[in-house]
């Protein structure tokens, strides 16, 4: 198969769709592989290191003529009217996005969303939400200390003690849990809140004190379970207890980072401007959710604000500032998806029965197959 790795064009967007230690393996596989010129300049690959593994280097023009398309970030109206029907188009192309999908079907593409892959044992691998919800919540602590204008851990010094920062971290998932384990790294008090209640246990593994908001009903309990590793929204009624208990651990942290995202809804808002507030002068909030709505109606996407003397940062890409690590994460993850579409005769075999291939597969042949 001819594979093409475009440059990303999404403002912005820093990783990459392969790595030299993947094109090594698909060079291998017998594969022929074209990289764009520059396309992993952005994530410290030269192009040098392509070339060095067996890739070639071409144009745009070039690359998009290949059979199989890597990409992070779904064709822009530009990119779909450089590539041909019939072209399948592998990377995180956001399945909730329905007129992009309509554009993609329209436009001839055989399309695959991996963050629709199912959380199951055998999809691990293929889990690029994981992946880059791992780095990212890494990252949103690292930004938070750097804008908090203290230290994090508790300093015993000859002018005196220092007090250890308080973290409130918001969403226990993927990217709260690295965000609890990083800051904990980095001498902070944490304390966390889900509305999963299994998610307590690993919580508190990592350190931090599980914020627990009591179920009423068997409905709110149900609820709360979520569906396939994801959170599902909760009833106004326990929302309500959850913002107050919030409200008054806000009062007293010094940084909050909220990664609360709910898949194809709008973010819940977690921090109202009425905690914000109440919050210390100088207290830092992060917000992963920003690009979906955020968790807290005062962050501005890709900007840092000041508002009633409370940094809030928002910032929805985070895997994109730590690039290097970010692409070859990813790219391992799309490696191993193209295991499940390319025979060992290194043919193109997509199997609809195969439940990973069935849930990723957005369109084929003109036909929408998400709806």
């Amino acid at each position: 198969m001819r594979i093409g790795i475009p440059a990303e064009s999404r403002d912005g967007e820093t990783r990459v769709a392969a790595t030299p230690e993947t094109v090594k393996k698909l060079v291998a596989a017998k594969h022929e592989v074209m990289v764009q010129s520059a396309a992993g300049l952005k994530s410290s690959i030269p192009d040098e290191a392509f070339v060095a593994v067996g890739a070639s280097i071409g144009s745009a023009d070039a690359v998009f003529t290949a059979e199989i398309l890597l990409k992070v970030r779904a064709p822009d109206q530009a990119e779909r009217a450089r590539i041909k029907p019939g072209t399948v188009v592998i990377g995180m192309l956001n399945p909730f996005d329905a007129d992009n999908i309509a554009a993609m079907a329209a436009a001839g593409l055989t399309a695959f969303a991996l963050e629709a892959a199912p959380r199951t044992t055998r999809a691990q691998s293929m889990d690029v939400l994981s992946s880059q919800a791992n780095i990212a919540g890494y990252k949103a602590v690292l930004m938070a200390a750097n804008t908090y204008q203290r230290f994090m851990p508790m300093l015993m010094t000859a002018a005196g003690t220092v007090k250890a920062a308080r973290m409130l971290i918001m969403g226990a998932g993927v990217a709260g849990l690295q965000a609890i384990a990083t800051a904990k790294r980095l001498g902070a008090v944490i304390e966390a809140s889900d509305v999963r209640p299994a998610v307590k246990e690993q919580i508190e593994s990592l350190g931090a004190k599980f914020l627990d908001v009591p179920f009423l009903t068997e409905e709110e309990k149900e609820i709360a379970q979520g569906v396939g590793g994801y959170a599902r929204p909760m009833p106004p009624d326990w929302m309500k207890r959850q913002a107050e208990l919030v409200h008054e651990r806000a009062k007293q942290a010094d940084i909050i980072i909220t990664t609360a995202l709910i898949p194809g809804r709008k973010a819940p808002v977690l921090i109202s401007e009425d905690t914000v507030k109440a919050m210390k002068p100088g207290s830092v909030i992060l917000d992963m959710a920003v690009d979906q709505g955020g968790n807290c109606p005062l962050s501005e996407p890709g900007k840092t604000v000041i508002k009633h003397g409370v940094h809030i940062i928002g910032e929805g890409n985070l895997a994109a500032l730590v690039a290097a690590d970010a692409s070859a994460l990813y790219a391992r993850n799309v490696l191993d998806f193209l295991k499940l579409i390319i025979d060992a005769e290194g043919k193109l075999v997509i199997n609809r029965e195969d439940d990973i291939v069935a849930a990723t597969l957005l369109c084929q042949g003109g036909e929408i197959l998400r709806k």
